[in-house]
């Protein structure tokens, strides 16, 4: 009952965007591409080394899922956390067909069970810095996963720093603390807050607002073990609705990602 579009990865030194299916196009060189929306003002790194990345993988469709985008709107409010939504697509045969959804979080959440060698993929799960899974509406179980999560070598052991001046975007990951030597750099357009009011299916008559949904994904290049620096400047791409940028460096492959080894969120003012 899965459908996915997929996404297309770039090949080694290439910049890739990886849009929704209406948009989406591949840049060659790692250090040139252009984003349209960006402002003209500097933005600090927003959290300077979290201690947990959780994504929400939820949908407009399941009625258990609420509750977790409720969980994860208030983990949004610890600045130790950088909390994302990834909203699926399997459940829109249901009735309702989710607003939001990107068949590439479906697929991201099959390579979470790949690595993990189960079948464990549903609504509402959260996976923990890449390495650990919980119930989305479970707080308690999440907070544990943060905790066994933090055990597992490299995690969030990479500084990472977003910064935007003018026409230029630069994304630094630095050198790791840890026991780790390489990494996919992502860049991820984030809406802040969406509001949507659901029509038909389980959700039917409820207005849900979801937290940090992910609208894209933007593949930078590999971090080798050393600290390294990607420079973007601006282009008119229509990445709409996006006011926060998201970096995760990330072991693994695109298609079995592995843990978390850095991560920073800054707002688009």
């Amino acid at each position: 009952m899965n459908t996915d579009r997929g996404g297309v990865f770039a090949a080694d030194g290439a910049l890739e965007f990886d849009m929704p299916a209406r948009q989406i196009g591949v840049v060659g060189a790692v250090a040139t591409a252009l984003i349209a929306f960006l402002p003209q003002t500097v933005l600090a790194q927003a959290v300077a080394q979290p201690r947990a990345v959780v994504e929400l993988f939820t949908s407009q469709g399941c009625s258990s899922c609420p509750t977790a985008d409720k969980v994860l709107t208030d983990l949004s409010k610890d600045p130790t956390v950088i909390a994302l939504s990834l909203p699926i697509d399997y459940w829109d045969y249901l009735g309702w067909k989710d607003t939001l959804a990107d068949a590439r979080h479906t697929k991201r959440q099959k390579g979470y069970s790949k690595v993990r060698g189960d079948r464990t993929v549903y609504t509402p799960q959260m996976i923990v810095n890449g390495v650990a899974q919980a119930l989305g509406s479970d707080k308690a179980a999440i907070e544990q996963a943060v905790t066994q999560s933090r055990g597992s070598a490299g995690v969030l052991s990479v500084p990472v720093k977003i910064s935007v001046a003018g026409d230029a975007v630069t994304v630094t990951a630095g050198a790791p603390s840890g026991d780790v030597q390489s990494g996919y750099v992502w860049l991820c357009p984030v809406s802040k807050a969406v509001t949507v009011q659901i029509g038909r299916g389980e959700n039917r008559g409820r207005s849900v607002t979801y937290t940090n949904v992910v609208r894209g994904w933007i593949r930078l290049g590999e971090w080798s073990g050393s600290s390294t620096t990607f420079k973007l400047t601006r282009e008119k791409i229509p990445l709409e609705d996006a006011d926060a940028l998201a970096v995760l460096v990330q072991g693994g492959t695109p298609e079995r990602p592995g843990a978390m080894v850095g991560a920073a969120l800054a707002n688009l003012k």
